[in-house]
């Protein structure tokens, strides 16, 4: 079978990129997709069980090797990059900084470098029939820091990163741009707010709360349970990436926010609340939740507004949170319980 357009995912086994992966299948029927993840902790082949198609190629690699990069750019002529590959867990960034900065900094360094001569003849001259391949860079609203009871973050917010990982984004991104103004490589960078939906890591909040609950233990809360995040169903993430992908303006950045603000408490006893009703016990599952040590340089709240990407390239959210979470029991329950 013959594909119009070949394009390389990163980290294409991780909980967005496996679900964008899918999504993209069945929404470009042209495509043919080269998933490239090292399969840390993060990535799970399994998260692509669903997928059995000639347009999809798994290659086991490290965005950071160099060699293999170029070779898979060689082989396959990608039209264009869609680059979900990080290192993205707060907690670990603060014990092990260092692979943050090397996969998150550097990694997409060598990703946007080999695009860059592989598209380019020179500084804003894309070679010919190379003019509308794009790196597309997958990015999080932590670069921005943290806000207070109000406000928004916007794409012209100034960047203010608290942790390793964010600050090791925020380099990322930084990067990115700097390839789109000083070569003219053809970039769009979305930064998105919690997502949250099947296929996440165990070790993610919402998933931590549902298994920790249906196994009767402690359910661990940081500090107060006060922090308040912009939580974000992982399809209607993919279905922004998608426009951003396809219909975004070169060099530009899109926020994508769910407007479900809920701090993490809440989140703890929505949960328990729907466990109460689909698998009852004696006692409400809001027993085990336990308030734990805050994390170091926990940021209080974050909020997007997605003005931008509704009104240039008419995204919208489908899910709310209250529908989006029962979709993401169900699914942990059935995962869980086999």
């Amino acid at each position: 079978m013959k594909h119009n357009e070949t394009v390389l995912i990163t980290g294409g086994a991780g909980f967005i990129g496996s679900n964008f992966i899918v999504y993209l299948l069945e929404q470009n029927k042209n495509i043919h997709i080269i998933n490239l993840d090292k399969l840390t902790y993060a990535g799970e082949l399994s998260n692509l069980n669903e997928i059995s198609s000639d347009r999809y190629t798994f290659v086991k690699g490290d965005i950071c090797d160099r060699p293999l990069v170029e070779k898979l750019f060689k082989t396959y002529n990608f039209k264009g990059v869609i680059h979900f590959a990080a290192e993205s867990h707060v907690d670990n960034s603060i014990k092990h900084p260092d692979e943050f900065i090397k996969t998150n900094v550097f990694g997409t360094f060598n990703l946007l470098d080999v695009a860059k001569n592989n598209w380019m003849d020179g500084p804003h001259q894309p070679k010919k029939g190379f003019e509308d391949n794009r790196f597309h860079h997958i990015s999080t609203d932590e670069v921005y820091g943290t806000l207070g009871d109000t406000g928004f973050f916007t794409e012209t917010t100034a960047y203010a990163p608290n942790s390793p990982y964010s600050a090791s984004k925020a380099s990322s991104d930084f990067i990115v741009r700097s390839y789109f103004h000083t070569y003219g490589l053809n970039v769009v960078t979305t930064n998105c707010s919690n997502n949250y939906g099947p296929k996440q890591h165990d070790e993610k909040l919402i998933p931590t709360i549902i298994r920790k609950a249906i196994s009767d233990e402690k359910i661990p809360i940081y500090g107060d349970g006060k922090n308040i995040r912009d939580w974000l169903f992982v399809l209607d993430h993919c279905k922004g990436i998608y426009l951003a992908y396809n219909q975004g303006a070169k060099g530009e950045t899109y926020n994508i926010g769910g407007k479900n603000e809920r701090n993490n408490l809440y989140i703890a006893n929505a949960i328990c609340e729907i466990l109460d009703e689909i698998l009852p016990k004696q006692q409400s599952y809001k027993s085990q939740i336990t308030f734990v040590k805050d994390r170091p340089g926990h940021d209080f709240r974050y909020a997007i507004d997605a003005t931008k990407i509704e009104t240039e390239l008419g995204w919208k959210a489908d899910e709310n949170f209250e529908t989006g979470i029962i979709k993401t029991v169900n699914w942990y329950i059935n995962k869980y319980k086999q």
